[in-house]
């Protein structure tokens, strides 16, 4: 069903959207000749892009412009503006730079809004296929202005799991791998697609039917969790506890299937 657009109507969405839609471009556009994008090490499998800057320039640029005192905190940049606002953006400026680097196209612009420590809105944009996923705490997610939902599937053998491999910090590489051998023995199969605000929207659409990792930043996943829960999923940490943005370790499902993914998981923590 199409409804109305949220970004003609709603505000902050609308600034997030013009951002994310300039960084895109830019990121189309270089897309063509990746081989003189210059790329630095942050650290090991941990890479950072001139556009991965650059995306993140334009975002913050146009924020500020029109909310020069809410505190922005970007995956490149840390926090900037006033550490005491009640409001709060959240932004990962290129999700997926790896696949981006690659030439391969499962990379998105993440975007959250907070008020009082509380999502309130989200944005996930993926330039080169065109797709918006939005959603409204309370409103519900859409897709392109259209209602999505997570699927309603709960047999096991039926589902297919969402992950993302430890490869920043490996500390956890065992444990993780355990994890996974027990979800591809009992599930219809587990995918990584290397970026988990796309994935999260993923499991929003009803494509994958839960989605686990360790380890991620607030800006890998504010964006697509709250846009997981106005679908009608649950997102929590790997004890089924609310401390997932802190942490960054996560596990979302419709709300019976999370409860034997949470069992799991639990068997190897």
């Amino acid at each position: 069903m199409s409804l109305v657009n949220p970004i003609q109507t709603n505000p902050i969405l609308a600034l997030a959207f013009k951002a994310a839609r300039a960084a895109g471009k830019e990121m189309v556009r270089a897309s063509t000749h990746l081989d003189s994008i210059k790329v630095d090490s942050k650290a090991f499998n941990d890479f950072v892009s001139e556009i991965d800057r650059q995306s993140e320039k334009i975002i913050i640029n146009a924020i500020s412009e029109l909310y020069p005192h809410h505190r922005i905190t970007s995956e490149e940049t840390g926090s900037i503006g006033d550490e005491h606002s009640d409001f709060e953006w959240i932004i990962d400026p290129l999700d997926g730079t790896t696949n981006y680097l690659h030439g391969h196209p499962q990379y998105a612009i993440s975007i959250a809004f907070l008020e009082k420590g509380i999502l309130k809105e989200a944005l996930v944009y993926a330039p080169e296929r065109n797709d918006l996923y939005t959603a409204t705490r309370g409103q519900g997610a859409l897709l392109n202005n259209r209602r999505i939902r997570v699927a309603n599937r709960i047999e096991l053998n039926q589902c297919l799991i969402g992950t993302g491999f430890p490869v920043v910090n490996q500390t956890q590489l065992n444990q993780y791998f355990e994890i996974l051998k027990d979800f591809i023995r009992q599930t219809a199969g587990a995918r990584r697609e290397g970026s988990a605000a796309l994935d999260l929207c993923s499991l929003a659409c009803g494509r994958l039917d839960g989605f686990f990792e360790f380890n991620l930043k607030p800006w890998d996943i504010a964006a697509g969790a709250l846009i997981v829960r106005e679908a009608g999923g649950i997102v929590t940490d790997m004890n089924g506890d609310s401390s997932w943005l802190q942490t960054g370790n996560i596990v979302a499902a419709n709300p019976k299937l999370l409860a034997q993914m949470l069992q799991i998981i639990a068997k190897h923590l």
